[in-house]
């Protein structure tokens, strides 16, 4: 089980995008930066976070692209404006890591662990079970458990999961809230 103490900068995070970081649109996609609205307060949030983390990556089911509803360019163009704005507020994000595949059975569709196994292959020194993915979906807990992570839930957009659940170590009604949580750890001050 997930001890918010025991969180060292040697960790990485991992977390999804849609619900998290920003407002999901229901049952469809966002398909292009005017529909990419930020959580209040989740901008701040990842600031607060970076000096926290070795690495802070998304890793993200973007079904929409493989399924023709929108460009690659569509979606790095979300993705560019999404960067830009964290950056402006002090935070970074590392990389981003997004699965456009239609198959379930993909090995980089979440709840499948591939896209944390390619972090590892970008970055060598990150350690899965020092790491932490946060999600507002059981899919989102079960890549973490797939891949060795430890996991948070935000319930942004399903406070019905429930909790306690064998695939989340840790509930947080948002991610300001987990930053909010991480901020009280004197021992990463």
């Amino acid at each position: 089980m997930l001890q918010l103490n025991n969180i060292t900068r040697e960790w990485t995070l991992f977390l999804d995008r849609d619900g998290v970081i920003n407002h999901e649109k229901n049952n469809d996609y966002i398909l292009h930066k005017d529909e990419f609205h930020f959580y209040d307060g989740v901008i701040e949030a990842l600031a607060t976070l970076r000096p926290l983390f070795r690495y802070i990556l998304i890793a993200t089911n973007q079904k929409g692209v493989g399924k023709g509803v929108m460009r690659l360019e569509d979606l790095q163009d979300i993705h560019h404006h999404m960067i830009t704005e964290i950056e402006k507020a002090g935070g970074s994000i590392d990389k981003i890591y997004f699965c456009s595949d239609l198959s379930d059975d993909s090995p980089n569709r979440k709840p499948n662990p591939g896209m944390a196994f390619q972090a590892q292959k970008d970055f060598s020194d990150i350690d899965l079970s020092k790491s932490i993915m946060i999600g507002n979906r059981p899919s989102d807990m079960k890549f973490g458990r797939n891949a060795g992570m430890h996991t948070v839930f935000v319930a942004t957009t399903h406070p019905e999961v429930p909790f306690p659940h064998p695939d989340i170590d840790l509930r947080f009604e948002s991610l300001p809230a987990f930053a909010a949580a991480m901020q009280q750890l004197s021992h990463l001050q």
